[in-house]
């Protein structure tokens, strides 16, 4: 994408649109590393302890106060171990403030396929609403000033763009989502001032410089 001026409304249309096309394959690489690399819930060998046509029910609980985040990734979780055969109820939304002992979603399906995939769901969740909830503390502390939060990209590799969904569900917004969408001049880049300036004034999407 060209460099251009930095504006939080486009920064986050960008992020929107990135995850449609980012949350499947986060999906898909966090269950290879549980099923022996291949998305296949029969490599499952504990889950293959119940007995194969059994269904269940689960409610998943959040033990603390905070903000809830990740709900398209937990349901790319069984949309991509069962399709349609897992059924989740969702009680709460991606930017929701959430209370200790509140019911966040339930599931009903195989009792194999919920086996299997609860423990990524959950690592998606808990490590998405921490950010998120993270955030919302920094952001209420920062009320009533002109200071604006802003997320970077010293991000976990391959979750950069759902960190930085979290950092918005947690009412902060998006700085760059990479290197490609805007300038950020540091005192790594070994280039003279002068020549700095001129090639910034070139390319108006330089956000800010460091001398």
């Amino acid at each position: 994408m060209p460099p251009r001026r930095y504006n939080p409304d486009t920064r986050r249309d960008e992020l929107l649109e990135r995850i449609n096309l980012d949350i499947p394959g986060a999906v898909a690489q966090a269950l290879r590393e549980d099923l022996g690399g291949t998305v296949d819930a029969n490599n499952d060998i504990t889950a293959k302890l119940l007995p194969e046509n059994s269904r269940s029910h689960a409610t998943v609980i959040t033990r603390e106060n905070g903000v809830f985040c990740g709900k398209r990734w937990v349901e790319e979780v069984f949309i991509q171990l069962a399709g349609d055969d897992v059924t989740i109820i969702w009680h709460v939304d991606d930017g929701d403030v959430i209370n200790a002992n509140q019911s966040l979603f339930e599931l009903e399906g195989p009792s194999r396929v919920l086996l299997t995939g609860e423990r990524t769901a959950l690592n998606f969740v808990q490590t998405l609403s921490g950010v998120a909830s993270k955030v919302r503390h920094y952001v209420e502390l920062l009320e009533g000033t002109n200071t604006q939060l802003l997320d970077t990209r010293k991000t976990l590799p391959g979750l950069r763009s759902a960190l930085k969904y979290a950092v918005l569900c947690g009412g902060g917004a998006n700085h760059r989502l990479g290197l490609s969408d805007a300038f950020l001049i540091k005192k790594t880049i070994l280039l003279p001032p002068a020549q700095c300036a001129r090639r910034s004034k070139k390319r108006p999407g330089c956000t800010r410089m460091r001398q």
